[in-house]
């Protein structure tokens, strides 16, 4: 029954994550890099040839905007770069017809098809067909989906109406991105984080040419995109590769480990150590028959992509391989919590928030559900969870919402106003809670029921305009987030024309913006008082 519980509710959460990904990863109609057979691809718009420092790359230009897609910034991780930091990649000398997405990094088939094609370190960047004199800010997006799923976005709309230089990144995933194992290397692990630090030397040397500062650059990303950029924040190999970061619902582990639907990955997560992981990569070795191999990394890199994602699987299970960030002492010295917590962070300013009603487990449905799952969640703290949430001080359907705001509040909005007050000692932070309980229903939601605020809500406002039928009070919405999401980028700052007042978190002002759609936006410090943050966060990691 557990396991059934546990396919449901990752088919919701992915089902979310993937919804907000608009790459198109249907079919492998992307052009290759430069070290592969070359792949069909439309003609390329006059004026947008660009030499980088690898070789010319020419694109796409409409709507105001040019871009370029699925240009490489790292040699195809495969043969012996297989689980090996990425390499840059070589000189071309033929001109790169950069018109066509690129394949997702492998990935098991869920709502796109499943990818295998490991030539998928590439980004695509999108800019103002006129970026005019003065180099413009840059965002660059790390997307998310549990670090075993997702693709890069398109950027258009935020590089059109927010007049900046977009990049998003392919990085590897799953146990390609995460595997470690003593045979591959003192420092195994991590090679997603190490990818999305390549794209970002790429980003400093090169995005000048596409009209970007590569001195105002700003990280920003959701879900596993926002856990990835505050292990970005307190990586000594990403200092002065950024200047700004934005997390977006980086905190959504369970608080207590129990039925989670990821391993531990968030922004508040007690990461495996480098021993555990290599302990869990012999598990994951034997169950691919490398176990007892004479080269334990040379039979790993034969083995076939698809077995791996297959093996692999959920990593939930003690064979499945190390599919998350790790402390591997190099690109992570410590969890990002407990860098938090001590402030080892790099000097980079932050925007940092959740959802109010981020749900990442399943949710009761009757009062018989939310008993069983308060207990199984909490454990030895279930009767004061059940002092501190009884079901007859919520409306019907009171299991639904008492369940959905437990799990709200102990695993994002608690540890995200932990987080900010943790940061906010040793740098700017601009702290945010997405209160939008009536953002347009994604097609994985029941609409019978009152799903609030949910997971990432606010990220398809980011990637497109709202359609002709989404309300007045929703545009409104969509138009401020954009306006507040680049205009710190080109400041550092989020009061912006166009956008309410937000000051920085502090210690005696510890203010969160509250966004709201019609122009309803509001600050608040009481977010700790509202969500029982006192009790949760006594039994948060790092717990100073």
């Amino acid at each position: 029954m557990k396991t059934e519980k546990r396919q449901r509710t990752l088919a919701v959460i992915v089902s979310l994550l993937m919804a907000v990904t608009t790459v198109a990863a249907a079919a492998p109609t992307a052009v290759a890099s430069p070290s592969t057979a070359a792949r069909t691809a439309v003609a390329c718009a006059p004026g947008t040839t660009i030499q980088t420092d690898k070789g010319p790359v020419c694109g796409l230009s409409a709507d105001g905007v040019k871009t370029w897609l699925a240009v490489p910034y790292a040699e195809p991780p495969t043969g012996e770069l297989r689980w090996a930091p990425p390499r840059p990649h070589a000189p071309w000398t033929t001109l790169l017809q950069a018109t066509a997405t690129g394949t997702p990094c492998p990935q098991p088939e869920f709502l796109t098809p499943e990818s295998t094609d490991e030539d998928c370190l590439k980004l695509n960047i999108a800019a103002p067909a006129d970026t005019g004199r003065k180099a413009l800010p840059v965002m660059v997006e790390f997307h998310g989906g549990g670090f075993r799923l997702g693709a890069s976005s398109d950027g258009a709309h935020l590089a059109r109406t927010g007049n900046i230089v977009h990049v998003s990144v392919d990085y590897r995933l799953g146990i390609l991105g995460f595997l470690a194992h003593r045979s591959l290397g003192a420092r195994s692990g991590n090679y997603a984080l190490r990818d999305q630090q390549e794209a970002l030397r790429w980003v400093r040397g090169n995005i000048s040419r596409f009209g970007g500062d590569p001195g105002n650059v700003t990280i920003y990303g959701a879900s596993a995109g926002g856990s990835s950029v505050c292990a970005q924040t307190t990586s000594p190999a990403a200092k002065g590769l950024f200047q700004k970061g934005i997390a977006q619902s980086g905190e959504y582990n369970s608080l207590l480990g129990k039925d989670s639907m990821w391993q531990p990955q968030d922004c508040k997560s007690d990461l495996p150590t480098l021993k555990e992981a290599e302990a869990t990569g012999d598990r994951f070795a034997a169950a691919v028959g490398c176990g007892g191999a004479a080269d334990v990394a040379a039979c790993l890199r034969a083995v076939p992509v698809k077995t791996l994602l297959e093996k692999a699987g959920d990593g939930i299970g003690p064979d499945k391989g190390t599919l998350a960030p790790i402390v591997d002492g190099e690109i992570l010295p410590m969890s990002p919590g407990e860098a938090f917590a001590r402030g080892r962070v790099n000097n980079v300013a932050l925007m940092h928030g959740v959802d109010r009603d981020e749900v990442q487990l399943q949710v009761a449905n009757t009062p018989e559900e939310y008993e069983a799952l308060v207990r199984e969640q909490y454990g030895r703290l279930a009767p004061e969870v059940f002092r501190r949430y009884p079901l007859n001080r919520f409306p019907e359907p009171a299991a639904f919402i008492a369940s959905r705001t437990i799990v709200a509040d102990s695993n994002s909005v608690c540890p995200a106003l932990l987080n900010h007050e943790r940061l906010a000692r040793r740098i700017p932070v601009y702290a945010f809670q997405v209160d939008n309980a009536d953002a347009p229903p994604m097609f994985f939601l029941d609409a019978t029921k009152p799903n609030g605020s949910y997971h990432v809500n606010e990220v398809p406002f980011l990637l497109a305009p709202p359609g002709a039928d989404v309300s007045a009070n929703q545009r409104v919405f969509a138009t401020q987030l954009v306006t507040q999401w680049t205009g710190f980028a080109r400041t550092g700052d989020p009061t912006v024309d166009g956008a309410p007042y937000w000051p920085r978190f502090t210690r005696h002002h510890p203010t969160v913006m509250s966004l709201a759609p019609a122009g309803d936006s509001q600050l608040t410090e009481e977010i700790s008082k509202q969500h029982n943050c006192g009790f949760w966060n006594k039994h948060a990691p790092f717990t100073r």
